[in-house]
């Protein structure tokens, strides 16, 4: 994605998590990316191609941002969990715009089959959650990873906007990142058989 492409995303994405899908057009991206009208779609010609575009960027965000954090380096389930949660809570703090605007376009997803193409970038977490399975040494990794990345997804999502969100620790305090790790350290546990 170049330079301006990816200006022109990270407008859109704050457009859809302040407004929803519905505050997503060619026209709003332009004046909050501050742009000559017109720009937008001469990059994303079409509303499919700007929803794509934005998804897009939220994988390329959130791979640099768990690579960044060491999240997944380590072979320890302890250690792993902990990394883990420092990213969730990151994903609802700093992160809590991109975190927003990737479920609002994944629902917008299941109404118009001609996006469903944007699933696939989120193909990238599930092949790192199989691949540290795998290394960890569990008996399906396939199917494992698909579950422990339902669970991560879940817990973000009641954490983020669900009734979790009423009495869970505030994001960003050491209370939220200890009870992410204690529940991710029981999801592990469970796929791992430990």
């Amino acid at each position: 994605m170049t330079e301006r492409m990816a200006a022109l995303a990270d407008a859109a994405i704050h457009l859809v998590a302040a407004r929803g899908m519905r505050g997503l057009t060619h026209r709003a991206v332009d004046a909050e990316a501050g742009v000559p009208t017109g720009s937008t779609s001469a990059y994303f010609r079409t509303r499919k191609a700007l929803v794509e575009g934005v998804v897009r960027r939220l994988a390329e965000l959130d791979a640099a941002e768990v690579a960044e954090a060491g999240a997944t380096r380590s072979l320890d389930p302890d250690e792993l969990a902990e990394g883990v949660a420092r990213v969730l809570d990151t994903w609802m703090t700093v992160g809590r715009e991109r975190t927003l605007a990737r479920y609002a376009c994944l629902l917008e997803a299941t109404h118009h089959p001609e996006l469903r193409g944007v699933l696939v970038h989120g193909e990238r977490l599930r092949e790192q959650a199989r691949e540290l399975l795998t290394a960890l040494g569990a008996p399906a990794p396939e199917r494992q990873s698909r579950e422990l990345v339902a669970f991560i997804d879940g817990l973000l999502f009641d954490r983020l906007v669900g009734t979790g969100a009423l009495g869970a620790p505030a994001p960003g305090t050491p209370e939220s990142r200890a009870e992410l790790a204690l529940a991710l350290r029981a999801a592990l546990r469970g796929v791992l058989g430990r």
